[in-house]
């Protein structure tokens, strides 16, 4: 009977370390998690577009366009040309 309650000791002890860690490192990251990046007040969801060479989607303002208007991933890609 003893050795029940110290296992059970140390077990309710390993549960609230545990628990303290994972309130802590919430704490820790905070605002820059994606959950409340989300969040944020007049936060606008960007604009998708597809790479006129590979297709790769990527927001509106990561896009570099060429003189025609269409939208590219990478440099290379622009220079490359649509396929």
């Amino acid at each position: 009977m003893k050795y029940l309650l110290v296992l059970l000791v140390i077990g309710v002890a390993v549960a609230w370390l545990a628990g303290a860690r994972r309130r802590d490192l919430g704490a820790r990251r905070g605002a820059g998690g994606s959950r409340e990046r989300a969040r944020r007040p007049g936060a606008e969801p960007a604009t998708m577009l597809a790479c006129a060479h590979c297709g790769v989607h990527l927001p509106q303002p990561d896009a570099l366009f060429d003189a025609a208007g269409r939208p590219y991933c990478s440099e290379a890609h622009r220079l490359g040309g649509p396929r």
